[in-house]
């Protein structure tokens, strides 16, 4: 599958943002979107994985947008946060959005949509409507799913066998994509969440358990209108 360069994005910082769009257009597209949380190099490196096994791949039917490290920042200084002290992921204008946090590395920003990472996301799903988001994470082993892709997380958990989960409790997400996108594009999110390095399982170990479910689903009809 070939890929064309979108116009990159700016960080705080000033670093590009790379985005890709596969050479077919497409009415809505699947968005693949990696290193939302900076300190979550798992889920960056299983989306690089997948996406490195895309461009090999011609019998795809599906149209893809890529952004493989969203906050860029926040990746090269191994940060959950963006350079603004910023959690991307309570900053979106969902209904629920609060100036409320937690905790620090839940602030959400001084408004919704305030931050030039999330803006430029948001850029990209005005230009290219997405039909369904899967977003890459890691923190512990679970698929979340928000919106009607409960049936995508079922059959990635027959492969991996991790966790499904709706709600996940005690830990509220206002302001989060899973709640944004389908509020307001009517894309569902599906959040993958992988386990974090550990002395049994590295980088590589990861990947390989959830090889097989991300490969199979993209080549299966379940995300076709």
């Amino acid at each position: 599958m070939n890929f064309v360069d979108l116009k990159p994005g700016k960080s705080v910082e000033g670093d590009e943002i790379v985005a890709f769009r596969s050479e077919k257009k497409a009415e809505s597209y699947i968005y693949l979107l990696g290193g939302t949380h900076g300190d979550e190099v798992e889920g960056v490196y299983v989306l690089n994985r997948l996406f490195d096994w895309l461009k090999e791949e011609e019998d795809i039917n599906y149209s893809f947008i890529v952004v493989p490290i969203l906050n860029i920042d926040g990746y090269r200084a191994g940060s959950r946060t963006n350079a603004h002290g910023v959690d991307l992921n309570r900053n979106y204008a969902s209904t629920s959005w609060t100036k409320e946090a937690r905790a620090a590395k839940y602030f959400p920003g001084e408004f919704p949509l305030c931050e030039p990472e999330n803006i430029y996301l948001d850029k990209l799903l005005q230009k290219y409507p997405a039909r369904y988001i899967i977003t890459f994470h890691s923190w512990k082993p679970f698929l979340n799913y928000n919106g009607d892709c409960k049936h995508l997380a079922e059959f990635i958990a027959k492969y991996n066998k991790y966790e499904i989960l709706g709600d996940i409790d005690g830990h509220p997400t206002p302001g989060s994509l899973g709640e944004y996108c389908p509020e307001k594009y009517h894309s569902p999110v599906l959040t993958f969440e992988a386990p974090v390095i550990s002395e049994e399982k590295g980088l590589k170990e990861i990947w390989e358990e959830n090889k097989e479910g991300f490969q199979e689903l993209l080549k299966s009809n379940l995300m076709e209108n």
